[in-house]
């Protein structure tokens, strides 16, 4: 995938999908200059991390985000504000919503992934491969048994970059669509190790799968076809 600097003149059109990568990090001035754009139930939340990586990543995803939004949005990044769903999924607040933009955040370990487009569900989900020795178990409880069952099958170098698969499409959709964790089991996705991902469930709906960096899957799952995406390195 090619990861651009965004335009200076930065322009959604209503058929694009925008998706920016950027880190969960900065020096100690940057997060400080972050920090000043959250809100205050925002810093309240950032202030109940134990570890200060996690506070830090928490305010660099959010204050990165306000950015984005911000310059879509054409105000501050202060001026952004949020709504949260049931399952805590942030919205942009009522004031807000006339514009039709509609967002989704992902982050794993250090890196974040942000797509956004305008009236469209979207969901965006990244992980970082890791071993895990319950691959096989969490594979069981959650995937289908046509899924599992290709896992299981495939070579132990190949199980975990397939089940990292699997979890970010099914994921990508369910956060697009509001939906818990609770329906994982309930998405049907087809893939093979040379082949891409499709989502059986709902057909129309469009699955990409990304490679965001060096050990790292992702999905995005939009609602809809026939669009165009642009991905943006912040």
């Amino acid at each position: 995938m090619t990861w651009l600097p965004a335009p200076k003149d930065l322009n959604l059109l209503p058929d694009e999908v925008h998706i920016w990568r950027f880190r969960l990090g900065g020096t100690e001035s940057e997060l400080e200059h972050l920090a000043l754009t959250l809100s205050s139930d925002e810093l309240t939340r950032a202030n109940r991390f134990y570890f200060p990586e996690h506070r830090q990543r928490f305010i660099a995803g959010r204050g990165i985000l306000r950015r984005i939004l911000g310059s879509y949005l054409g105000i501050d990044p202060e001026q952004v504000k949020f709504d949260y769903e049931a399952r805590g999924k942030p919205v942009l607040a009522e004031g807000l919503q006339h514009s039709g933009l509609l967002f989704n955040l992902s982050h794993s370990q250090n890196l974040a992934l942000c797509a956004v487009n305008y009236t469209r569900q979207i969901g965006v989900d990244l992980e970082c491969i890791r071993p895990m020795s319950d691959v096989e178990a969490l594979a069981q409880r959650f995937f289908l048994a046509k899924e599992y069952d290709l896992m299981r099958s495939l070579p132990d170098d190949q199980k975990q970059k397939v089940f990292f698969r699997y979890w970010t499409c099914k994921e990508a959709y369910l956060k697009a669509t509001g939906d818990g964790l609770a329906q994982l089991e309930q998405i049907e996705i087809a893939l093979t190790p040379t082949e891409p991902a499709r989502l059986q469930t709902s057909p129309a709906w469009s699955l990409i799968e990304l490679v965001p960096d060096y050990n790292y899957l992702a999905a995005l799952a939009v609602a809809g076809c026939g669009w165009e995406l642009k991905c943006w390195q912040y």
